[in-house]
């Protein structure tokens, strides 16, 4: 089969949903409005946090981390997106390709990491309540969120250069609607041997460990609040972690399932059906679940829009 050259010069062709020509002013539409309501709802919240003195708890400073990187999460994609569905401006040059996908799959991995440090923070909460000013300091806040970013900036770096370095073959078509991994080595007619094994490797290593830390600081968190007599107690203490709960189970749910379905079942217009999930309704959903479940930032968002 021929090759196409891997120079700066190589265009590659989003499809998109190219397959429902009939719908793609409805799609521009509700993709635009899930991206205002995306980016409007998180810098409320980053806005909020940072303006209110009362709000200036580990918690919060996770939560200003995350918001921030939803509105970067889609950020990355969804702009690219509307243009193909409105413009028909399918065609994006190999060094923006190469970017966009190492910014998602950055963007991927410091979820991972700032929700593992936010189960960190729930456990000492919960589990070590008279400890938890001290061993959640300000020091410390900041050391977990540069960790958790600075590391999964690092992670993709391997990937992401091996496969820019790939020969592509004829079809520069990309069945997705961005410049997804997996859709990209579909392409290549280089050997991906290597990046697979690099995939073996920093999976378990870089993927799970975060997922087992995480299961690990609920496994101590349900276990502390059973041990509760009240009933009232219990559900006022497991409150404070429901809402981030909800927003791990989100995460990982859609996550597994575009990433860890068995290669037999793969299909790319399904994990383009998962990955719109994931990229769209978990940003635009988690700033409504840690508004609406808990009352200290609700009261302050109400107060902040009042003001407005």
């Amino acid at each position: 089969m021929e090759k196409t050259n891997h120079s700066k010069g190589t265009e590659f062709i989003i499809l998109g949903f190219s397959v429902l020509p009939e719908i793609q002013l409805l799609l521009f539409l509700v993709f635009l409005i899930i991206y205002l309501m995306c980016f409007i709802g998180n810098f409320l919240i980053i806005f909020t946090v940072c303006s209110d003195s009362h709000l200036h708890s580990p918690m919060f400073f996770f939560l200003i981390n995350l918001s921030f990187l939803e509105i970067c999460y889609m950020t990355v994609t969804v702009p690219k997106l509307l243009a193909v569905l409105i413009a028909q401006n399918r065609a994006i040059s190999f060094i923006q390709c190469m970017t966009q996908m190492y910014l998602f799959l950055s963007c991927t991995s410091t979820e991972f990491y700032l929700l593992t440090a936010m189960a960190y923070d729930r456990y000492v909460a919960i589990c070590k309540p008279l400890h938890y000013t001290i061993i959640m300091n300000k020091k410390v806040c900041i050391i977990l969120a540069i960790v958790s970013w600075t590391i999964a900036f690092l992670d993709p770096v391997p990937q992401v250069t091996l496969i820019s370095q790939s020969s592509f073959c004829s079809s520069n078509e990309i069945n997705h609607f961005f410049c997804d991994f997996t859709a990209l080595m579909t392409l290549s007619c280089s050997g991906t041997s290597i990046i697979e094994n690099i995939n073996y490797i920093e999976g378990p290593l870089l993927g799970l460990t975060p997922f087992i830390l995480t299961i690990i600081s609920y496994v101590y968190i349900i276990s502390a609040v059973l041990k509760i007599h009240s009933a009232t107690s219990r559900q006022k203490t497991f409150s404070t972690c429901s809402s981030h709960l909800i927003v791990v189970l989100l995460f990982y749910g859609t996550t597994i399932g575009v990433y860890l379905r068995p290669q037999t079942s793969y299909s790319m217009n399904l994990n383009k059906l998962l990955t719109v999930v994931y990229i769209t309704a978990i940003p635009l959903l988690n700033p409504l679940i840690y508004s609406l479940r808990n009352k200290e930032l609700k009261g302050s968002l109400w107060k902040a829009t009042r003001k407005a």
